[in-house]
């Protein structure tokens, strides 16, 4: 290393000049070559010791890099079966408009202008005239992790309900399906009540049954589903997506139309 090489060059000059008698070099001098070689030898070890440093930050960061790498990798895959999951639903409901029909004339005549209109004056009623899919946002008619409906959610209930005791509307049914994101539910005592996310889809589809079946819509008339986390519309991969997937749709069908529970429209199920 460069500090022994300093220290045996000092040394040497030492002996030159005990051994030859001659003073070539001043003492003065000796001496500043002497400090100058500790000055050198001590920023040498503390080059040294930064270097040792620098050398185990980058390990460090190499390691940090790798784990990164992995959890990004991680993510990837949750993303790639999120989207799946998602495409299958999109092609469930393709199947689903293919097979019960699609356009407004899927509904009486004027019923779907007036659930068009329910929809602007309530943000949290979203209608699909290509459809007849009615959806609501649970943020708005459940607090978190509750199925009891919001004071603010009744009136607009009520005012949906008004609209299918009409007689344009009274042959159809409604299936009502509850969907939540996919976080867990928290706390142990609404676990006690909702162990998972299906009790609290299938409670919160049935508290919007319950209050439409107090205002007026026969039981009859009336079909209920949970579907958890399982029929998401968008990825849950924020809170806004997951904001989306907190809902409960509402189908407006015709009678002829089957659906599970209903069979008996279907001559050829049951003869």
């Amino acid at each position: 290393m460069l500090s022994s090489a300093l220290r045996l060059l000092s040394l040497a000059a030492i002996v030159l000049v005990t051994t030859s008698g001659c003073f070539l070099v001043p003492g003065s001098r000796l001496s500043n070559c002497h400090s100058r070689c500790c000055e050198l030898t001590e920023k040498t070890q503390a080059l040294e010791s930064e270097l040792a440093n620098l050398d185990a930050h980058n390990r460090k960061m190499a390691t940090e890099l790798g784990q990164t790498e992995q959890e990004l990798a991680t993510l990837d895959t949750q993303l790639r079966a999120a989207e799946d999951r998602l495409a299958n639903y999109e092609s469930e409901r393709s199947r689903f408009y293919r097979r019960f029909g699609r356009g407004k004339a899927t509904l009486p005549r004027g019923i779907g202008d007036q659930l068009a209109k329910l929809a602007e004056r309530y943000p949290s009623l979203h209608y699909d005239p290509t459809s007849g899919i009615s959806k609501l946002d649970t943020d708005v008619l459940f607090d978190e992790a509750q199925a009891e409906l919001a004071g603010d959610a009744r009136q607009m209930l009520a005012e949906f309900a008004t609209i299918l005791r009409s007689p344009e509307a009274q042959d159809l049914r409604l299936m009502i399906a509850g969907h939540t994101d996919d976080r867990r539910i928290s706390g142990g005592d609404t676990r006690d009540v909702y162990p998972n996310n299906w009790h609290l889809s299938a409670a919160r589809a049935l508290a919007v049954a319950d209050y439409l079946r107090v205002h007026g819509i026969d039981s009859s008339r009336m079909g209920v589903a949970g579907f958890a986390s399982h029929q998401p519309i968008a990825a849950n991969s924020t809170p806004g997506n997951r904001q989306k997937n907190r809902r409960v749709e509402v189908f407006l069908v015709a009678p002829d139309v089957p659906v599970v529970g209903w069979t008996e429209t279907l001559s050829t199920v049951y003869r």
